[in-house]
């Protein structure tokens, strides 16, 4: 038979529209309704499971909670899109939030001087990673390993292994950004939607975003083409810990304590929400609106298990059985390409 002619410019619009779309289309478009039925099906459940699910208060603790892992997974999402990862989100939340707690407490800065020495503090973190891994050649699993053992043993030492809880005064000045509300939203969600805003901005109509994704799909090609990639490399890492320092303020602030065994597992969290959005650890692929919904999905998933009764160690299985599966789907879809 004779092959397929491309429609003509004449042919109505009808007819045009019923060319077959390419495969790769298809996946993508099946790819992201797939992930948008899983929430809508997950928050049925939800509400099946248990009818204190729908009300008021726990659908503002799900918003802060998705706002809490969808900050730190963004940052992962920039890390992830270069083939690299970064464990040492963890403790580095842990860090900032044993610093800006004590800065606070002792009343000789303001307390924007103390969050903005916290966000310094996540971009030196971020920056250690990102030279050691880009200058160093030192795998990213390896360096962020160590430096999230190493972070960890640092927070224990400034908090003296205690928990540090804010002063009157501190719980005034900064309580907002945990528990306050801006037109009824609370404001952790107004914060979040900032960033992701400007981080789907990034990625989509700047050449820095353009960076990332080549990079990640190709790093030799990269170095041939003249573009800076230990800048680049080292700069998604910066961009990871100046978000999860964000979320260690989000996190004192709204629970007036600083612990430094918090953030323990928030890695895992970051990982499971971005790889749930439909990036992929290979590198080369994600999207912001994709790990939105992750964070959605882990979410609503965190709060439905609490609900219904299943203990913490349980919960961690499934958040491992969800990065398996999603890493396992997203193996399958590259060799259905």
């Amino acid at each position: 038979m004779g092959a397929e002619r491309k429609p003509d410019p004449g042919v109505p619009v009808a007819q045009a529209r019923a060319t077959p779309l390419p495969r790769s289309t298809l996946i993508q478009i099946a790819g992201r309704s797939g992930l948008f039925g899983v929430l809508v099906l997950l928050i049925i459940v939800a509400a099946l499971i248990s009818p204190s699910f729908l009300q008021l208060s726990n659908l503002i603790n799900v918003l802060r909670q998705m706002a809490l892992y969808g900050i730190v997974s963004i940052g992962m999402t920039f890390v992830v899109l270069t083939a690299g990862i970064d464990l040492s989100v963890g403790s580095t939340v842990a860090i900032v939030a044993i610093v800006v707690t004590q800065i606070l407490n002792s009343a000789l800065l303001p307390p924007w001087v103390a969050l903005g020495i916290g966000v310094i503090l996540g971009g030196m973190a971020g920056a250690i990673n990102g030279l050691g891994i880009a200058r160093g050649r030192i795998p990213a699993f390896i360096m962020t390993l160590g430096t999230m053992v190493m972070g960890r043993g640092l927070a224990l030492t400034l908090a003296n292994g205690e928990p540090i809880s804010l002063s009157q005064s501190a719980v005034a000045a900064i309580g907002w950004i945990g528990n306050g509300f801006f037109l009824y939203v609370p404001v952790p969600v107004w914060i979040f939607a900032a960033i992701a805003l400007l981080a789907g901005l990034t990625l989509r109509s700047t050449a820095y975003g353009r960076y990332l994704y080549a990079l990640g799909g190709n790093k030799e090609a990269c170095r041939i083409s003249g573009i800076p990639i230990l800048v680049v490399e080292t700069s998604v890492y910066v961009i990871s810990g100046v978000l999860a320092a964000l979320t260690a303020m989000v996190f004192v602030a709204r629970l007036t304590v600083a612990e430094p065994t918090a953030g323990t597992g928030l890695e895992l969290e970051a990982i499971a929400t971005t790889v749930m959005g439909g990036a992929s650890l290979f590198g080369g692929k994600g999207n912001i609106p994709g790990t939105i919904v992750g964070a959605a999905i882990l979410a609503v998933l965190a709060n439905v298990l609490n609900l219904a009764g299943v203990t913490p160690f349980i919960q961690q299985i499934v958040k491992g059985a969800i990065i398996i599966s999603a890493v396992l789907v997203d193996r399958l879809k590259e060799r259905r390409k």
